[in-house]
């Protein structure tokens, strides 16, 4: 019988060295971006107000006189 020629096992190994090295690099890139997102959306934010303070003046409203009066005496024993 005829034997085949092998295929070289190195071709093989560099192939999946370089497009594990390329799909690291994607990772990388990718992560690089989100971060940069994340940290422009954190400085776009607006920043919180200071505290505001309204001043109004109330005017009182008018007072009827009362419709009776009562006295009321209280007197205590020692």
């Amino acid at each position: 019988m005829l034997e085949r020629p092998s295929r070289p096992q190195r071709s093989r190994s560099r192939r999946t060295a370089v497009g594990r090295a390329v799909l690291i690099g994607v990772a990388l890139t990718l992560s690089f971006l989100v971060g940069l997102a994340f940290a422009r959306t954190l400085d776009e934010r607006p920043e919180r107000g200071g505290a505001t303070t309204g001043v109004r003046t109330l005017t009182p409203l008018p007072q009827e006189p009362p419709a009776r009066t009562v006295t009321v005496t209280v007197t205590t024993r020692s």
